[in-house]
């Protein structure tokens, strides 16, 4: 008679078939997409640079560093123990050495530091590299990388604070900025009556010596989100004689005094809870006009137009954060006698969120070096990444949340339980929608442009029609969306998210074509192009090559 092993006591089982975690690994080195884009836009140059963040970012301790500082979301601190007001913010260490991360290799400032061919491109991927260990710190980040443009509008003002900006140093010390190794920028526009509609502004900026560019002015009145609050200086939009206006509001005073703000509280966000969001008091408070009285939303669209850049790549590195995730635990995993990844149904969804993942990094490179083409006085890219930009944010911003939600499934009910990443994961899908104009708001921008810009809209189409000229299906799919656009007038508007959703496949699919796999190319084109698709992840046509696709998207060799 056979016996049977008695457990040891105090161990019930082993544990077994479950994946290995997914750190101490290079996520640079291991995203081929990415790779490949980089050394196609032009920041070749920049490889051992972004590599260098890439290491640190698959790192078990950085990736550690993300948990604990979403465990630990800041705190708002209004007075001292004796009753003074300090109006500041505490965060978690994980936090601060984060940030030191990010600043020391330049995400923040790279491309006006070193303003060569290919810098956007090249920020832009070392800032997807360190985003996939934590999110939250991208809004500091990307507010002061965005602010320079803006900034120089007023050059006087950019002489004082640009230095302060571009230091790789990063110094969190709640003092005025001249005492300070280095400085980081936040950004304050909606108002409670408002939001989105920002020249509905009530707060009143009074000029203290005569006001004009560049001048000093009062501002009294509130913001309703006012970014990263524990930041040095802030941009902000106040009603002034003139007309709505920007402002460079700065936490101190230049005699080294508290300026006169009060800080009401944080708010308490579904996710992104790392970093501090901040409801805000103006009171008399000192500013400096940045640019002409009435010219506020002009001046400041240049910060949010290069901020809208980084949530077109916080889209992209989401998916591809979820890709690496699903594709690993597939890999590692075994049911009903096999490998999930082996699986048709999971190879299908995998293959499904790759494709999505590969169209979404290809089209943020590619808008990457619009930027930098543009700024080297390039009138094409210029008119492309008029249109561009608020294409790709809409949709690829939009596209995140259900690829976040189907990655998550693939895990099963692991991918449920926090200390996967998966739900942290999730509740960041939605912000860089919201962030910098909704959805609605990138669809109306890209009516005004086609009306008042109609040589952006000629180069959109022309970078469609480089990928067309291949293919078959993309050439039928841009004629009838070139019909549509802008089509009958009265409805337009209501059809607008139809026709930006058209024209950022067509944008995706032409640079597939050139540039990405032709296996994934070709099952993009069968699947958004030409309808052979279902409602969901995971709906590709059979005969799709299913195993290249997930192979390629693959973050560590099994």
């Amino acid at each position: 008679m056979a016996t049977v092993e008695q457990p040891t006591p105090g161990r019930t089982h082993e544990v077994a078939n479950q994946p290995p975690p997914l750190s101490d690994y290079n996520v640079y080195a291991a995203d081929r997409v990415l790779v490949e884009a980089v050394r196609r836009e032009g920041a070749h140059w920049a490889e051992g640079r972004i590599s260098a963040v890439g290491e640190i970012a698959g790192s078990e301790h950085v990736q550690t560093l993300g948990t604990q500082a979403n465990e630990n979301p800041p705190k708002l601190k209004t007075h001292d123990r004796y009753g003074h007001r300090v109006d500041s913010v505490d965060f978690h260490p994980a936090w601060h050495e984060l940030m030191a991360v990010a600043v020391s290799h330049e995400l923040h400032c790279s491309p006006w530091k070193d303003p060569r061919p290919g810098a956007h491109v090249a920020r832009g991927a070392a800032f997807m590299c360190m985003s996939q260990a934590e999110a939250g710190i991208g809004c500091p980040i990307s507010m002061t990388y965005s602010v320079i443009p803006a900034l120089r509008t007023q050059p006087e003002l950019a002489a004082e604070w640009e230095p302060r900006f571009l230091s790789s140093t990063y110094d969190p010390a709640n003092a005025p900025a001249p005492q300070k190794a280095g400085a980081l920028a936040g950004m304050g526009m909606t108002e409670k009556q408002g939001g989105t509609d920002v020249r509905a502004n009530t707060t009143v900026a009074r000029p203290v010596n005569g006001g004009g560019p560049g001048a000093e002015y009062e501002l009294s009145g509130h913001k309703w989100f006012m970014s990263a609050p524990q930041c040095d200086a802030f941009l902000v939009l106040a009603q002034a004689d003139g007309g709505i206006s920007c402002f460079l509001f700065p936490r101190w005073t230049p005699d080294g005094t508290r300026n006169r703000f009060r800080l009401q509280r944080l708010k308490d966000k579904l996710g992104n809870r790392s970093n501090a969001s901040s409801e805000i008091e103006f009171d008399a408070a000192s500013a400096w006009l940045v640019g002409e009285e009435g010219a506020g939303v002009r001046t400041i669209i240049e910060m949010v137009n290069h901020t809208r850049l980084d949530c077109v790549l916080g889209g992209a590195t989401g998916m591809r954060a979820g890709v690496a995730q699903a594709i690993h635990h597939a890999s590692h995993r075994s049911v009903f006698g096999r490998e999930l990844v082996s699986q048709p149904l999971m190879r299908n969804v995998l293959a499904d969120l790759a494709i999505e993942s590969e169209a979404a990094t290809i089209g943020a490179l590619r808008l990457a070096r619009a930027y930098d083409e543009a700024l080297a006085g390039d009138v094409e890219a210029q008119n492309f990444k008029r249109i561009a930009n608020a294409v790709l944010k809409y949709w690829i911003c939009k596209r995140a949340v259900a690829h976040a939600g189907e990655a998550l499934e693939c895990l099963g009910g692991n991918g449920y339980v926090e200390e996967s990443g998966m739900p942290r994961l999730f509740r960041e899908s939605p912000l860089n929608s919201i962030w910098e104009g909704s959805g609605n708001v990138q669809c109306l921008d890209v009516l005004r442009a086609m009306v008042k810009s109609p040589a952006a809209l000629e180069a959109f189409f022309a970078e469609v029609a480089e990928g067309a000229a291949a293919e078959p299906r993309l050439a039928a799919f841009a004629t009838r969306l070139r019909d549509e656009v802008p089509g009958d007038l009265e409805t337009v508007e209501a059809r607008a998210r139809h026709l930006v959703e058209k024209m950022a496949l067509a944008l995706q699919a032409s640079l597939l074509v050139r540039y990405g796999d032709e296996a994934v190319a070709d099952a993009f084109c069968a699947s958004r192009l030409s309808g052979d698709w279902g409602q969901a992840f995971g709906t590709l046509p059979a005969g799709t090559d299913f195993g290249r696709i997930v192979e390629r998207h693959r973050p560590i060799s099994s």
